[in-house]
């Protein structure tokens, strides 16, 4: 080798090293810069040695499902907005201040994620999607919804209430949770698949002892998915750890979903290699167009037009199915609790349906518009969602040295530093129930209060930011329109759940851990 390569190769060495220097410099420089200007918040007190004291009782507050309780606790008992605790070698930070939750999902989007670990905890079931993906992930859809379809899935749930076999109006004791979960979970699948699992009446076949091969291959799908999720909110509780957390059941309920959607995958994927499809790829939209009038929108054969990969298909729709039926099942389902407990408010919301979309034999057209503009419904809607988000407590990951803008120091006025890697966790349960946000009154269902309110970043519940819920109006149609249908049929309600506590059933979304245990009344006329 000659002078003159040692020369080059002893320059680009040096220059290498000057630059590395230089990055570290300016990176310290402005890391301490950041530092400098923010304190850090509170911390809780009860976190213990390495936070396995706070650890233990967030675990046994899931198990006696007062979780959302204890985290309020802790708020109250710290009389801030946001404090840290650390478990093991983390420091989190917890906050219910809506300007810190500005930051995270809206103003300092780029600064924070959903981070590796929860990839890596949801991957098994859900692979990559809407659950899993940092960044703006999102599909389209310029319809709404469609209600013709969901009359039929509003039929069979009326099929599934108990008969009362004493002459009267009333129902029998029934628990409407699960008749909602498969409600949406009908619905969902209907959309995305362009066939419904009909899970309400393989149910009702399963009481009778009756049903085909078909009926027991969807049953098992719907079990299948409500262990795997189930298993997926354990491993969640445990952060780092979720790998701790892998039984038998868990995988062999992620196999049996993938196998039932793949499926559905397989079968869309020779419709898209259809000579139809290829009418449409040679550039003939129109005559596509025509050919396509008077189908029924398909989710899935919308998404074969884009990707032929089944593993990427069967992702996307067990994303959007979890985030669709879940969060219309758990809305409901919280929605029917306060009006079993708030019987004026029920009586109030069924004349106002009874006068907009008249009775349940003889209806007024019921559509997205009309529901809209319904205003003490959408009052009832976000009364319910404020009380009870259907996502209460969410988190994001730091993805490089940052701030937020509140929270820090004796005051709580100053800006917290926050590092690679640090986790914030946000608690939109709590923000929705503080006094200084929503007064004395935070913990009333009272829907008149939205009567000329406008909502900012206190009220989020659909998230907030670049990764809003975008199926919050399919979701909020749907429900809405399953509410009006089912207060044109009963006049009546009457709670019958002898539990004066409210508890938390939380895995994807939060649903009551004792049901909606009532009884209905069915109307005259």
């Amino acid at each position: 080798m000659s002078y003159t390569d040692n020369d080059a190769l002893h320059f680009l060495a040096t220059s290498l090293a000057v630059f590395i220097a230089l990055y570290t410099l300016i990176h310290s420089i402005i890391s301490k810069s950041i530092q400098e200007a923010a304190q850090q918040p509170p911390w809780l007190p009860e976190s213990g040695w390495l936070g396995l004291r706070a650890m233990r009782q967030s675990l046994q507050a899931d198990r006696t499902q007062t979780f959302l309780a204890l985290q309020s606790e802790r708020f109250a008992k710290m009389n801030r907005m946001t404090y840290r605790t650390r478990f093991l070698h983390r420091f989190a930070i917890h906050t219910c201040d809506p300007r810190n939750i500005q930051a995270v999902l809206g103003t300092q989007f780029n600064d924070f994620g959903l981070g590796p670990v929860r990839r890596a905890n949801f991957r098994p079931l859900l692979g990559d999607g809407i659950f899993t993906a940092d960044g703006l992930y999102c599909f389209a859809r310029d319809q709404i919804s469609d209600l013709d379809l969901e009359e039929r899935h509003v039929q069979n749930l009326l099929c599934a209430l108990p008969v009362c076999h004493d002459g009267g109006r009333w129902t029998g004791p029934v628990d409407l949770q699960p008749l909602f979960f498969r409600l949406t979970l009908d619905s969902a699948t209907e959309f995305l698949f362009g066939h419904s699992v009909d899970s309400q009446l393989t149910a009702l076949l399963a009481e009778n002892a009756t049903g085909d091969g078909a009926s027991c291959r969807e049953a098992s799908f719907a079990r299948a998915l409500n262990t795997a999720q189930q298993s997926l909110a354990t491993r969640g509780r445990l952060q780092e750890l979720y790998w701790l957390h892998n039984p038998a059941s868990f995988r062999e309920s992620c196999a049996d979903v993938h196998s039932f959607v793949d499926g559905f995958v397989q079968i869309a994927l020779e419709r898209a290699s259809s000579p139809e499809t290829h009418l449409r790829e040679k550039g003939a939209e129109e005559e596509a167009k025509e050919k396509d009038k008077g189908k029924k929108y398909v989710f899935l054969d919308e998404l074969a037009r884009q990707t032929r990969d089944p593993v990427e298909l069967r992702s996307q729709l067990l994303n959007i199915l979890l985030a669709g039926r879940d969060t219309t099942a758990s809305f409901l389902g919280w929605t029917f609790y306060l009006l079993a407990r708030h019987q004026t408010i029920f009586y109030k919301l069924r004349q106002i349906v009874l006068c907009d979309f008249g009775t349940f034999d003889q209806p007024t057209e019921i559509t997205f518009a009309r529901l809209h503009a319904c205003q003490y419904l959408q009052w009832v809607n976000r009364e319910t969602l404020r009380l009870f988000p259907v996502v209460p407590v969410n988190a994001r990951r730091a993805l490089k040295d940052t701030s937020l803008p509140v929270g820090g120091g004796a005051d709580g006025l100053s800006k917290i530093f926050i590092q690679k890697g640090q986790v914030i966790n946000y608690s939109v349960h709590v923000m929705h129930r503080h006094r200084d946000l929503w007064g004395p009154n935070a913990d009333e269902f009272v829907p008149e209060r939205w009567d000329k309110r406008q909502s900012g970043w206190d009220y989020l519940p659909f998230n907030g930011g670049a990764r809003i819920c975008l199926g919050q109006k399919f979701a909020l149609t749907n429900a809405s329109y399953v509410i009006v249908r089912l207060l044109q049929r009963f006049e009546a309600i009457e709670n019958i759940d002898s539990e004066t506590e409210t508890k938390h059933h939380l895995t994807l979304t939060d649903c009551s851990g004792t049901g909606v245990q009532i009884r209905l009344q069915t109307a005259t006329s």
